[in-house]
C-alpha cells in the first residue's frame, strides 16, 4: 500500500481518529448471515446495478439520476461528470480528430480500457447508492450488506461514519479514494492494458498533446463556459486522487457553479458526442467531403468560415454495448494511513481550461494533417 508523499506530519481531525478506529476494528469484515428478505433486497440491488450498467450513456444518466433524488451524496454528480468525459473520450477514437491517429486495432483496445474501467467503478460504485437508498426509505442502516456486495472494508467504515456524521465532503473523497485504488488493481496493474494502451506510442502521445482533459461545462450569460483538469500521469494512483479531489473542489467549492453544471446537465442529455456542449464546433453527423484536407480549420477554438465542424458520433453509432467479464473479487485496503486523503487541504481551484482544451484540439488537427500527409506521400 502506496504512502501519501509528505514532508510534514498531517494532524487529524476527531473525525478521522474515529475513523482510523474504525478501520482498524472493521479491516476483516466476517460477512453476517442475512434474513430472507434481505437476501431479496441484495437480489434486486444486484440485478439494478445491472441493468444500468449496459454502456457509458446509462451508468452516466444512472449516476445523475442518483443524484437528483440524494443531493447530499456529492460524488454521485462528480461521478456523473467525469463518466460524460468518459463517453466523450470513448468517441473520440471513432471521430474525426483523433481516429487519424490511431489504427483500428489500437482504438478497439483504447476503447476497451475506457470502457473496463467506467464499468468497473459503476459496479462498485452504484450499488453502494442503492444499500444507502434503501437505508434511507427504511431509516435503518442497511450497511451490513456491502461485505456481501464485495464492497471494500474501507467503504463498509465510511458509510457507517457518514450515517452518523452526515459530511458529505469526507465520504465524496473516500468515494474517490476507494474508486481510484479500485481501478488500481483491476486495471492499472493488468498486464493486457499495459501492454496493448499504456506502453503504446500512442498513449505517450496524448500525454504529450494532453489529450487527458475533464472538462465540466455549464451555460453564463447564454454562453457555453468550460471548466476543469488536466490528468497528465494516470498511471499514478497519488495523483488520480488528487486529481479528484481538485475536479471536487471546482464543482463543491463554487455553489453558483455548481447550480449551474447541475442545470447544463439536466437540461442536456449524454450522447457521447461532444456536440453536447460545443456544437460550434463538433457534430455527430460527418458534414466532411471525401477527399483529402490539407488545411487546418481551427483557430482559437472557432472553425474557419464555410468549413465544417469536426465529426463527434454519439456513443451507439461508434461502438456496440460490450460483454464483460466478473469482477475480481479483491479488497484494496491495507493501511490505515490512506485516510490521510480524508485531509481538506482548502486548496483554491478556479479550473481555467478552455485555453489549454482549445489548443490540444488544434495541436490534434495538425498531427492529423501531417500524419495523413506523409501516408499521401509515401
Amino acid at each position: 500500500m502506496f504512502l501519501i508523499k509528505q514532508k510534514k506530519k498531517i494532524q487529524l481531525t476527531d473525525a478521522l481518529l474515529k475513523i482510523k478506529k474504525e478501520l482498524n476494528k472493521n479491516h476483516k469484515n466476517s460477512l453476517v448471515p442475512l434474513l430472507p428478505k434481505e437476501e431479496r433486497l441484495l437480489h434486486e440491488i444486484i440485478q439494478n446495478t445491472i441493468i444500468h450498467n449496459k454502456n457509458n450513456l446509462t451508468r452516466t444518466k444512472a449516476y445523475l439520476d442518483f443524484y437528483q433524488r440524494h443531493p447530499e451524496i456529492h460524488w454521485a454528480f462528480l461521478g456523473h461528470m467525469v463518466s460524460r468525459n468518459g463517453g466523450w473520450n470513448m468517441t473520440d477514437l471513432k471521430g474525426e480528430l483523433l481516429s487519424k491517429l490511431v489504427s483500428k486495432k489500437e482504438a478497439i483496445a483504447f476503447f476497451t480500457f475506457l470502457e473496463r474501467g467506467n464499468w468497473l467503478i459503476f459496479q462498485d460504485a452504484y450499488p453502494q447508492f442503492l444499500v444507502y437508498e434503501e437505508s434511507m426509505k427504511r431509516g435503518q442502516n442497511l450497511f451490513h450488506l456491502l461485505p456481501h456486495l464485495h464492497i471494500s472494508s474501507f467503504m463498509f467504515t465510511i458509510w457507517n461514519h457518514f450515517w452518523k456524521d452526515r459530511n458529505p465532503y469526507l465520504l465524496a473523497i473516500a468515494l474517490i479514494i476507494n474508486e481510484q485504488n479500485y481501478l488500481e488493481i483491476r486495471i492499472i496493474n493488468n498486464q493486457t492494458f499495459k501492454k496493448q494502451v499504456f506502453e503504446t506510442f500512442e498513449f505517450k502521445i496524448q500525454e504529450i498533446l494532453s489529450m487527458n482533459h475533464i472538462i465540466f461545462p455549464y451555460l453564463e450569460n447564454n454562453q457555453i463556459v468550460l471548466v476543469g483538469q488536466t490528468l497528465n500521469h494516470f498511471e499514478s494512483l497519488h495523483e488520480r486522487i488528487l486529481l479528484g479531489k481538485r475536479l471536487y473542489n471546482i464543482l463543491f467549492d463554487h455553489p453558483e457553479r455548481l447550480k449551474k453544471t447541475v442545470h447544463w446537465a439536466i437540461t442536456h442529455s449524454h450522447t457521447g458526442s461532444r456536440k453536447d456542449y460545443w456544437p460550434h464546433l463538433f457534430n455527430d453527423v460527418n458534414e466532411g467531403v471525401p477527399g483529402v484536407e490539407w488545411k487546418t480549420r481551427l483557430k482559437s477554438c472557432q472553425i474557419e468560415s464555410s468549413c465544417p465542424r469536426f465529426y463527434s458520433p454519439r456513443l451507439p453509432y461508434a461502438w456496440k454495448n460490450s460483454i464483460h467479464e466478473k469482477a475480481e473479487i479483491k479488497d484494496w485496503y491495507t493501511n490505515w494511513q490512506v485516510i490521510q486523503y480524508l485531509v481538506d487541504s482548502k486548496e483554491k481551484v478556479d479550473g481555467e481550461i478552455k485555453h489549454d482544451y482549445c489548443k490540444t484540439l488544434e495541436k490534434l488537427e495538425r498531427a492529423g494533417i501531417a500524419k495523413k500527409t506523409i501516408t499521401f506521400l509515401n
